[in-house]
């Protein structure tokens, strides 16, 4: 393993100095919660060794999420990240080969080039709308594939694909005997119809998702991923034993805790979610030099800056954070020209929100 560590991560605002930044857009979350936030009082936990494959409650209620599914499919993991480690460790050698739909989230591109893979990217395109073309992936794919990688709803942009494209995808999977990977950490925040867990219409299918994004409890370090594969499964956890054995059961209670309010926690949440997509929806309606493909879920979008080739876009970025205190993530943090960046909409407060877009507005004309 080549390890480097991730620009994103270099740049992420708990590295730069979350006392430095006055509004932050770069979040890909919902505003951080309390345990008194979500009603939530810690019992008198014996602090054991716990479940190798996660909290058995737990499993189950993830798992009730979706028709097909049962908790021996659920491995619950450190967070996304760490069931993306695993998944990727796992499936991938330097002899084979892996097709990516980027952009992408970081992990899934650079814990495969730090395995020394071969990689093929499938990159969307935002005259495109950010779709995604099954056709194109299918191009990509060689006789060594073992995985093919997307989000949805997709990171950075916030679109989904459709069912028709994710039916397409599952069995390109299943002609070409390779995995498909679905990062669906967005997966609760959709603001139209939820597509179903990737994971639930194949065995060679595997969802990921975790409590950091929708659920704003990033600190209890809670993902999952799920398989009906039961040998690929037994695997998994093989990875997952050698690596940290179980999680924390503090962690899972505060997890399990949290699913068992899911649905009354979403309700109030997406609403809010929807306000604030407006919100950039209207300072992109009347601010000329600022486009994007409107989100469909998530609470990240992915603007592109309309402005020319002599545009000193270092010196931008620089402006905006160092004098307006306001902080995006740029499109280098996925692979994308610096004339993109991610704006997060659910992390700062509304005010906050509103503060940042017009410093940005500023930004551009200075």
């Amino acid at each position: 393993m080549n390890y480097t560590r991730m620009v994103i991560e270099k740049e992420a605002p708990e590295e730069y100095g979350y006392d430095r930044i006055r509004y932050n857009l770069s979040e890909s979350s919902i505003a951080d919660q309390k345990l008194s936030d979500i009603g939530l009082s810690l019992p008198d936990l014996t602090l054991f060794y716990g479940e190798h494959r996660g909290d058995k409650d737990l499993r189950a209620l993830i798992a009730a999420q979706d028709e097909g599914l049962s908790p021996g499919d659920v491995l619950v993991t450190a967070g996304a990240a760490g069931a993306l480690f695993i998944i990727s460790t796992a499936l991938l050698s330097e002899r084979d080969h892996l097709v990516v739909v980027r952009p992408n989230y970081a992990t899934n591109i650079e814990t495969p080039k730090a395995i020394g893979c071969a990689i093929s990217y499938v990159d969307l395109d935002f005259d495109g709308g950010f779709t995604i073309d099954v056709g194109r992936v299918a191009a990509q794919m060689r006789p060594n594939t073992r995985l093919v990688s997307v989000t949805c709803p997709h990171n950075p942009t916030g679109t989904m694909m459709s069912q028709a494209d994710l039916d397409a995808l599952v069995e390109l999977a299943e002609s070409r005997n390779c995995h498909l990977l679905v990062d669906e950490t967005y997966r609760d925040l959709s603001y139209g119809r939820r597509l179903p867990s990737a994971a639930s219409l194949s065995a060679r299918a595997i969802s990921v998702s975790s409590l950091s994004k929708a659920f704003g409890i990033p600190g209890i370090r809670i993902g999952w991923l799920v398989t009906r594969d039961t040998a690929l499964q037994e695997q998994f956890l093989a990875a997952k034993e050698q690596i940290g054995i179980c999680g924390s059961v503090i962690d899972e209670t505060i997890a399990r805790s949290m699913l068992e309010r899911r649905d009354d926690f979403l309700k109030k949440l997406l609403p809010e979610m929807a306000k604030r997509r407006d919100i950039v929806q209207a300072w992109i309606d009347r601010e000329p030099l600022v486009d994007w493909v409107r989100p469909q879920g998530g609470v990240v979008g992915f603007p592109r800056l309309n402005v020319d080739a002599g545009f000193d876009l270092d010196r931008f970025y620089v402006n905006l954070l160092e004098n307006h205190g306001t902080y995006v993530g740029p499109g280098h943090w996925f692979d994308m020209p610096k004339r993109f960046f991610r704006v997060g909409f659910g992390w700062p407060k509304e005010a906050e929100l509103q503060g940042g877009l017009d410093a940005i507005s500023a930004a551009l004309r200075e």
